[in-house]
């Protein structure tokens, strides 16, 4: 019960820091949780790369934006929480695996 709480609070906390900051916020959410797997986990080496995935997720989200036709020209925003919604899901959902264990 406590870990579902802890789970629902976090979710809660992410969301509310991403509307208030924006897309930039959610990459800087994100982007981390992208590249960890390359460094190994390792604290001190994923500055950098988390940083050059944050850059790159803008680039493509805006070339998305900008290249999908529609009347309207979309935000960036759109294309970044089609990205983010799945990847923010798989994180709580590897969350929730590793505390049951």
């Amino acid at each position: 019960r406590l870990r579902l709480l802890a789970l629902l609070a976090t979710a809660l906390a992410t969301g509310a820091a991403v509307a208030v900051a924006g897309v930039i916020g959610f990459v800087g959410l994100a982007a981390p949780h992208l590249v960890r797997s390359a460094v190994r986990g390792d604290p001190g080496r994923l500055l950098l790369p988390s940083a050059l995935a944050g850059g790159l997720m803008l680039v493509v989200a805006d070339l998305l934006a900008r290249m999908t036709p529609t009347d309207q020209e979309l935000k960036l925003g759109v294309f970044t929480a089609l990205v983010g919604a799945p990847l923010f899901a798989l994180i709580a959902w590897r969350a929730a695996r590793e505390w049951r264990l």
